[in-house]
């Protein structure tokens, strides 16, 4: 699975950095470094008025906050993986 984080100006603005700290320390509480591959990626043109965009495989989420992270990740990335396996 491969997790874009959208680091673009907007998504920047609104915190990009402190979800990419909540996805790597999440993936690493879950022992997923073999299985999630982050990266960032510049504007894929979602931009949403609050919170940051993150793609996960072809799917894209906007207004991703770190209030709303653990949800994000658990029916996002979690339980997509566990669909997958």
């Amino acid at each position: 699975m491969v997790v874009q984080i959208c680091v673009g100006s907007s998504c920047h603005l609104k915190g990009s950095e402190e979800i990419v700290e909540l996805l790597q320390k999440a993936v690493a509480e879950h022992q997923l470094e073999s299985e999630i591959t982050l990266a960032g990626n510049f504007c894929v043109g979602q931009c949403n008025r609050v919170g940051v965009t993150v793609q996960v495989d072809d799917d894209v989420y906007t207004g991703v906050t770190p209030a709303a992270f653990d949800t994000f990740f658990k029916e996002k990335i979690l339980k997509k993986l566990q669909e997958g396996a």
